[in-house]
């Protein structure tokens, strides 16, 4: 399908649009929304593209990019957009996005004999070496991005990651290419060849014939200056790699074209290299003075072969329970090893050195650890204090034995500019990541540190490359160069390497189609940075600059409860990345006319992209720079309704809690709303009065509230029970068993005097200005009398996570909202801290003792689960908690039009399947959301919350329980 939308940079031209729709059978889309969501990768910025192609098939490039040269449009070939030097990011280019039809891998594309594997552009490293495990087999380079980047990106930017130290670079492990050249030539490409090889290339016929030629004769005309031009060290990235194509180097075209980010042709497919990997590993921590030592140290470690040897600082590390696990020091290593007599070598040889160790054993320790060390792509883009970093000066290599020196002088150079940053990376092979708090907001990156217009960012990065240079070392170690180095490749090389460049790119790609003014002529570097136009003033403008690019929620597979919808859909707009674009241009909008999203508040892309937002708010947590795009899509809806018509679910759904006080303030209407939504004809009118999605039922309502009925016993310590609207009005069950379990505990439960809402439904709909009104009023109930002082106890996790977070939030210059956020605790958070006050519990019945729990997303994101496995192990309750996802009904989300298939999509990906796996297993589940999506989609399974499972337990008959007591 195609989406012609408006075009406001760069000409829409119907005929390529067209065109494509006959051709293509994948989506063209060169709508404003992909536009805008495609100007971005990971790096500093922004460039809109023509439009997006995400081809089916390999059919579907060939027609794509035969079009685009029939029309003159250059063509970027895209991974999972997670480039830090803008290689994934071109002007006007037509973007090929090969992550959906381009993916996975073919069932006999792993050899195990060959140990080799046939890849596609857009094959996930992590299917790979899902595919590679069962054979004892991994691809050795393992960037941090591994559950989303691709093996084209991975090939196209020369990818390594902490595991190179011992398998090498994406380049070392390619075996051969499968290549489409802008004129439509497709070829094979191999790695070394013999001097019989090489010759019948030269006597290829047609235009890859003529190719061959043309190589041979640049290396021949070129061969001093190929010998002695190229520093030797393990992670040169910058540049093409020419030298590769030596005669005494096997004419390794594979190798030379690994790297060039795009430039020279587009890769179909890839043969590419495995390795066997130990069955078990233990993980060596050596903790030093600081991370210089760490670098210092690590060139006498290097010959026992460690299968990592990654370096941080303790600046890196801000969780104190991390540091806490660190041995003692400023600077660690982590050294993988074989379990046994390798990991002893190496813990041995740290020892000696003068280094406290800690050797991890436990699979779930190192995995721990090395989530500390992935996160550091999130934790560096924020120093401790909250400054934002940006890449620029990311990934520089020196030769290992000069990394410490270098590191010094890096230091020094940041110092002296006035910047602050955080370096770590792979010591191991001298490469140093570093994000510096640049003022990108300024236009040209700032003044220099001399007070000259021109540009800090300018002046730090040509000295950081003249540095670099005279330490022997490389632009990139990794990740290739793009528009953040390709302008100081000339520091770098000679002039003559820089015009082999040019001469190279022309032979493959004369027409200049395939990303332009990326290596070859580059752009400058500080030209189209993203950040000027996000200026900190205007609101969003925190989402906006927070989101770096690096991709967590477009995993291949989630790992976390971030992100439901792009789970659902598969479509980038749907991302918390994408959402993030999308508000970027709309800020852009406001003070600029250069972008797609020119309507400001009223944005409709803006607007669709976050209606399949469910607000789950996994991406405050999962993130890992916590882009929180439920706070931002409720800003954005309060703005974008502003004196307008709002859908009505805003107004029924936003105002449940006071609709369902209504139906429950007059006597009998509960039973007869009850009775009515129990006859189809009348449910299906309830429904179409409400707005409500026509797939989804609405929820049973019961004869009487529970407050009208609550009757708090004359003694006992008193605590304030929260009456939250989903527990009061829809599931009283559940309030009865807590006050239940708490009188019986010796507690006084009582409620508030009047009406008491969180106004999380009012957030969720951006109604703002409402939320805080009914927030407001609550404080003023909860600040008076006997209660004022009081613990709150709250059943409903997403109303503990509103009185927490979004209270203080949307009223922050209230002192109550911080009080009472404090006051605050969930069910099991209270009983845990009281846990030295509770009798002993009696023995679950065997029906009851293993169960699995459902975590509400915003239990997940906000409050976490501790108290409640504690909770549990104190009950002797088996409590599997189930992966941590969304069950996709999310409040009003699940009721609203047109979400009912992304809802559905979200419970199918671990919820439904887990209950299908134990259909007779107890579930629990303390969200109502949670209990009623289980209830719709599950045949009706009934999900108890921890209190109804604690009533249950407390009823059992056991002298001296809390009943009897």
């Amino acid at each position: 399908m195609i989406h012609n939308g408006p075009v406001t940079n760069g000409a829409f031209d119907p005929a390529l649009a067209a065109a494509l729709r006959a051709a293509v059978r994948g989506d063209v889309d060169f709508s404003a929304t992909q536009r805008a969501v495609y100007a971005y990768d990971a790096s500093n910025y922004r460039q809109v593209p023509l439009g997006v192609v995400r081809p089916a098939s390999a059919d579907d490039v060939r027609a794509a990019v035969a079009l685009a040269r029939e029309h003159g449009v250059p063509v970027l070939a895209r991974g999972a957009g997670t480039s830090i030097g803008g290689q994934a990011v071109s002007p006007g280019a037509l973007v090929l996005d090969f992550r959906s039809g381009l993916g996975g891998l073919e069932p006999d594309a792993v050899d195990p004999d060959a140990r080799t594997a046939r890849v596609r552009p857009g094959t996930v490293l992590d299917r790979l070496q899902a595919a590679a495990a069962p054979h004892g087999l991994v691809f050795g380079p393992d960037p941090s991005t591994h559950s989303r980047c691709t093996l084209g990106g991975m090939i196209g930017n020369d990818s390594c990651g902490a595991h190179s130290v011992a398998f090498g670079r994406t380049a070392d492990n390619v075996r051969s290419l499968d290549l489409l050249l802008a004129d439509g030539t497709e070829l094979t490409v191999h790695g070394p060849r013999n001097a019989e090889q090489r010759a019948a290339l030269l006597r290829t016929p047609g235009r890859e014939g003529e190719l061959y030629r043309g190589l041979h004769d640049l290396v021949e005309r070129n061969l001093t200056t190929l010998r002695r031009a190229f520093p030797q060290l393990p992670r040169r990235v910058s540049g093409f790699a020419l030298d590769a194509l030596l005669p005494e180097r096997g004419f390794d075209l594979a190798r030379a074209l690994t790297g060039t980010e795009g430039g020279c042709a587009v890769l179909l497919g890839a043969t590419v290299a495995l390795a066997p990997l130990p069955r078990t590993r233990e993980l060596v921590v050596a903790g030093y003075a600081d991370e210089t030592a760490a670098a210092e140290a690590v060139v006498d470690l290097l010959p026992l072969r460690p299968l990592t040897a990654e370096g941080m600082g303790a600046d890196l590390v801000r969780d104190p329970a991390a540091r806490e696990r660190l041995p003692a020091g400023a600077g660690w290593l982590l050294l993988e090893a074989e379990a046994g007599d390798h990991a002893r070598a190496l813990a041995r040889a740290a020892r000696e050195q003068g280094a406290r160790v800690v050797v991890l054993t436990d699979p779930a320790e190192q995995r721990a650890f090395w989530r500390i060390r992935e996160a550091a792509a999130g934790t560096a883009t924020r120093a401790p204090d909250g400054s934002e970093a940006w890449p620029g000066w990311e990934d520089s290599a020196v030769p290992p034995e000069r990394l410490g020196g270098y590191l010094r002088e890096l230091r020094a150079l940041t110092a002296e500019h006035g910047l602050r940053g955080t370096p770590y990376g792979h010591f191991g092979e001298g490469c140093v990541h570093l994000r510096l708090d640049f003022p990108l907001d300024e236009e040209h990156g700032g003044r220099d540190h001399g007070g000259r217009a021109g540009g800090r960012f300018r002046a730090f990065l040509t000295e950081a490359a003249d540095l670099v240079v005279r330490h022997g070392g490389s632009l990139s170690g990794e990740h290739g160069d793009g528009q953040a180095r390709a302008e100081l490749l000339t520091r770098m090389y000679p002039p003559e390497v820089i015009e082999l460049f040019g001469s190279f790119k022309a032979l493959f790609d004369p027409t200049n189609l395939l990303n332009p003014g990326n290596l070859v002529d580059p752009r400058p570097l500080d030209a189209d940075l993203r950040q000027p136009a996000l200026h900190r003033e205007l609101p969003l403008a925190d989402g906006a600059r927070r989101c770096v690019g690096v991709g967590a929620c477009v995993a291949d597979e989630p790992s976390g409860v971030m992100c439901p919808s792009y789970a659902a859909t598969r479509d980038e707009r749907h991302s918390t990345r994408g959402r993030a674009r999308l508000l970027a241009e709309l800020l852009r909008g406001l003070t600029r006319a250069d972008g797609p999203i020119a309507d400001g508040w009223r944005s409709r892309e803006v607007l669709d992209a976050l209606d399949l937002c469910l607000s789950c708010k996994g991406c405050a947590r999962d993130c890992p720079v916590q882009v929180d795009m439920a706070t931002y899509k409720s800003e954005f809806l309060h703005r974008h309704y502003r004196r307008r018509p709002r859908p009505r679910t805003h107004l029924v759904l936003g105002g449940l809690p006071r609709l369902l006080r209504l139906l429950h303030a007059v006597p009998g209407l509960g039973t007869a709303a009850a009775r009515a939504l129990r006859i189809r004809p009348l449910a299906v009118a309830a429904r179409v009065l409400a707005g409500t999605a026509p797939e989804r039922p609405l929820p049973p309502i019961p004869a009487r509230a529970f407050a009208r009925d609550h009757r708090p016993p004359s003694t006992g310590e008193p605590v304030l029970l929260w009456p939250d609207t989903f527990g009061n009005h829809l599931d009283p069950g559940v309030l009865r068993a807590a006050a239940a379990v708490l009188e019986r505990c010796g507690f006084r439960p009582v409620l508030p005097a009047g009406p008491v809402c969180c106004g999380l439904t009012q957030v969720t709909t951006g109604r703002l200005d409402a939320a805080r009104r009914t927030m407001a009023r609550t404080l003023r109930a909860l600040g008076r009398g006997d209660v004022a002082e009081l613990p709150v106890v709250v059943l409903e996790p997403s109303c503990a996570a509103a009185l927490r977070e979004e209270l203080p939030r949307h009223l922050p210059d209230d002192p109550a909202a911080a009080r009472l956020a404090a006051r605050v605790r969930t069910f099991a958070e209270f009983l845990d801290e009281r846990r030295d006050q509770l009798p002993e519990f009696p023995p679950l019945p065997d029906g009851l003792r293993g169960a699995l729990a459902q975590t509400h997303c915003h239990q997940h994101a906000v409050l976490g689960t501790g108290a409640d496995d504690r909770l549990a192990a104190r009950l002797g309750l088996d409590l599997r908690r189930l992966p941590a996802s969304c069950c996709g009904l999310a409040g009003n989300f699940g009721f609203e039009p047109g979400h009912h298939e992304v809802s559905v999509a979200a419970a199918e990906r671990v919820l439904l399947p887990a209950l299908r796996a134990e259909p007779a297993a107890p579930v629990l589940a303390d969200g109502f959301s949670c209990r009623t999506q289980i209830a719709q989609l599950a045949d009706g399974r009934k999900a108890l919350h921890l209190a109804e499972l604690l009533d249950l337990a407390l009823q059992q008959p056991m002298p001296g329980n809390c009943k009897n007591a």
